[in-house]
């Protein structure tokens, strides 16, 4: 399973239609830097928006360039609304060399797109497909819109939550039905309007999905999405995703994209130190403790959470905590 990092696409709603210049290579360069491999970026409401009323900070012509030096780092492209298409655009985004364009469309909407979808392919690009507010059809009904998909030639299928309102129950019976369904990748997005997010995640999970959307510090659309971090905890802890640096995820958030985001306004629902203390099972009431320790021996107060965590998560020892400090000190 693989972890699709939308921050510089969904998470942009946060600031209007898209991410400055700065932002978007701060992002970029954090994300590429500690493995993430899938990335969708642009102008929030898609290619071809800013044509159309929805102008942001940075044109798509622009943002081809910013990408430049990602491309070799990781799968870079853009969101496709299908309703935006123009088949210059889709040109634009190939000559730009764009890994692929995402093409989204409302659940039951697929055959209306054709063209689209023809036009993705014929550029050389792969063809993921966003299945819109999928809640449309029953699970029966989106499998066999998957199918339709897959055999027009799409590359890979999205089911989005757009509205936030799946449970995780759901969630399995719709990711269940599309896995047994098609043969390609099947992707869920997975919005946090019930707070439900990560519940949903580690459903689709546990149901075989095979990438899950997600934009750092929870940042999307309305209520948020699955935050990338969280996103990248929960693979972990089953194995998956491996290719994700997640204390240098972490760190990275810490350092450059919360203090570049407090200046927006924004701040996220669950800090990093806050989700080391879920992934690790460790109390918030050794924190203090761990803190001075890691300082005293330089480490990584994150990465000595976890390691003290693995041997004593009811009450971990100061003489404990420095014996394992001295450890990662020494394994520097």
């Amino acid at each position: 399973m693989k972890i699709m990092d939308c921050t510089l696409r969904d998470g942009a709603n946060v600031l209007g239609n898209g991410f400055s210049e700065d932002l978007t290579v701060l992002i970029l360069n954090g994300l590429t830097e500690n493995g993430v491999s899938v990335i969708e970026y642009g102008n929030a409401k898609g290619l071809g928006a800013e044509t159309l009323g929805f102008e942001g900070p940075v044109s798509d012509a622009r943002y081809f360039e910013l990408a430049q030096p990602y491309l070799d780092k990781a799968e870079v492209g853009m969101f496709l609304n299908a309703k935006r298409y123009k088949k210059e655009n889709v040109e634009h985004a190939a000559k730009a060399g764009l890994a692929f364009l995402r093409v989204g469309a409302d659940a039951g909407d697929a055959e209306k797109y054709t063209e689209v979808i023809r036009t993705v392919k014929d550029n050389g690009l792969k063809c993921r497909y966003s299945l819109m507010k999928a809640y449309l059809l029953n699970p029966e009904e989106l499998a066999e819109e998957a199918l339709k998909l897959q055999n027009m030639g799409v590359d890979e299928v999205t089911i989005m939550d757009s509205a936030g309102c799946m449970l995780p129950d759901e969630v399995k019976e719709y990711v269940k039905a599309l896995k047994n369904k098609v043969s390609i990748p099947v992707g869920f997005h997975c919005h946090n309007n019930l707070g439900m997010s990560a519940a949903n995640a580690q459903a689709a999970m546990e149901s075989g999905v095979d990438l899950l959307d997600c934009g750092l510090l929870g940042m999307a659309r309305s209520a948020g999405n699955l935050a990338t971090e969280v996103a990248a905890a929960l693979a972990h802890k089953v194995g998956e995703a491996k290719e994700v640096n997640f204390y240098g995820l972490l760190n990275y958030l810490e350092k450059e994209l919360i203090p570049a985001m407090e200046k927006h306004g924004y701040e996220p629902d669950i800090t990093p130190l806050e989700l080391i203390l879920g992934y690790s099972g460790c109390h918030s009431s050794f924190v203090k403790k761990f803190k001075a320790v890691a300082a005293e021996y330089g480490v990584d107060v994150k990465e000595l959470i976890v390691e003290v965590s693995k041997i004593d998560r009811k009450s971990p020892s100061e003489e404990l905590m420095k014996k394992i400090a001295e450890t990662l000190k020494e394994a520097k």
